[in-house]
């Protein structure tokens, strides 16, 4: 397991303003990484109470239910996954190959991780949600 240095990384999104929706920060995200933060979404969105929204938080995309599950954004030189340490310290094991670091995972513009794995850690996060007394 590697860990990741995440204060040189710039943003894929180059904009004087922060974008309005997910949509929008999409747009803004050049390919490959848009396409693979597509398949990325999709799994999330696949396993999310239908209840759960988007939002923008950070400057970039998040699946909020009751607080936020994960968040997910471009970079430079990759992808990425905020489902939060917990999850991570969880999936540790399936996680091998990786660049990681305290929340968040790395992956390829042009490879997502796997959507069964994408799936079970949103239901990690909504389990953990779901737990939580606010």
């Amino acid at each position: 397991m590697r860990k990741a240095k995440l204060d040189k990384r710039a943003s894929a999104v180059q904009s004087k303003r922060p974008p309005r929706d997910v949509d929008e920060y999409l747009a803004m995200v050049p390919e490959p990484a848009r396409s693979t933060l597509n398949r990325v979404r999709a799994a999330i969105r696949a396993e999310a109470p239908s209840d759960a929204t988007e939002v923008i938080s950070y400057g970039i995309p998040a699946f909020k239910y009751k607080r936020v599950l994960v968040w997910f954004a471009a970079f430079r030189d990759h992808c990425s996954l905020f489902p939060t340490a917990e999850v991570i310290k969880m999936f540790k094991q399936e996680l091998k190959g990786y660049t990681i670091s305290k929340g968040t995972i790395q992956f390829p513009t042009d490879k997502p991780l796997p959507t069964a794995l994408v799936r079970k850690m949103v239901r990690a996060r909504v389990a953990q949600n779901e737990s939580r007394k606010r």
